[in-house]
């Protein structure tokens, strides 16, 4: 029987990149999948390419609590409950800490911790009403730990934002059976990673293929992740294997940040 058969999971942002690949490596697994993202057709590729399973996809905007509200209500009006959350939406772009605007922060910190906080604290809501426990994951970056190859300050401190969320939630919302853990993805190449390298090259006289060339031969273990590389972890962290393991952030990332 797949690892994950009757759980219903949720994932933020899965319309693309990593938030989708977690989405179909979970629906391989069992998972019936509630698929959010702001882009609505997007989320609906990822939802009907889920490996036949039931699907729902959600249009939410993770930087607007009502937009939050209205998908966790009808992850559970639709399908009776939470039993797993990915919280993956988030956003940046490439700057150089002097020319981050107040409007940078805003919409950084409105997705990648506000939208975090409050679509844990939903979720967990649910999973407590539900009395059958739950799992949370979150994910953080890296950058929240002190990379130096940061797209910027404030996506660097939104994520260790999500770092330390992850910490306190774990430590408030164990009495109720639910995990808390945040994977912390290094460099992945994703469409948004390729948005911002072509900013990050063009600001140091490069080529994007130069600058991937000099990303990987920082990394330890000699090569970028794929988003399939986050989605295994976070497979692991939904699955029995890890029913003792909350609080925790781990690190993918090729060995190139020491934990």
């Amino acid at each position: 029987m797949p690892s994950l058969q009757d759980k219903v999971a949720l994932v933020t942002g899965a319309g693309a990149g990593i938030g989708r690949a977690i989405a179909l490596a979970l629906a391989n697994e069992g998972a019936t999948l509630a698929v959010s993202d702001i882009d609505a057709a997007a989320s609906q590729r990822t939802a009907s390419d889920a490996a036949g399973n039931r699907g729902l996809a959600i249009e939410a905007d993770c930087g607007d609590v009502a937009s939050i509200d209205a998908m966790v209500s009808r992850v559970v009006r639709e399908l009776g409950h939470i039993d797993i959350i990915v919280n993956n939406a988030g956003v940046t772009r490439f700057s150089y800490i002097m020319d981050l605007t107040e409007a940078d922060w805003d919409r950084i910190h409105r997705v990648n911790a506000k939208g975090v906080f409050f679509c844990l604290q939903r979720a967990a809501r649910s999973m407590i009403e539900q009395k059958t426990g739950g799992r949370i994951i979150n994910i953080a970056s890296i950058s929240g730990r002190g990379y130096a190859g940061a797209s910027n300050a404030a996506y660097a401190a939104s994520k260790g934002a999500v770092i330390a969320l992850t910490k306190m939630a774990a430590q408030q919302l164990g009495r109720y059976d639910i995990n808390v853990n945040a994977i912390c993805p290094g460099v992945t190449r994703t469409e948004l990673g390729q948005r911002n390298a072509v900013g990050r090259a063009a600001a140091r006289g490069l080529t994007v293929e130069e600058l991937q060339a000099e990303q990987e031969a920082g990394i330890p273990i000699g090569r970028a992740n794929t988003p399939e590389d986050i989605a295994a972890m976070a497979v692991f962290l939904a699955g029995a294997g890890a029913r003792n393991i909350t609080g925790q952030s781990y690190n993918v990332d090729g060995g190139l940040v020491p934990s």
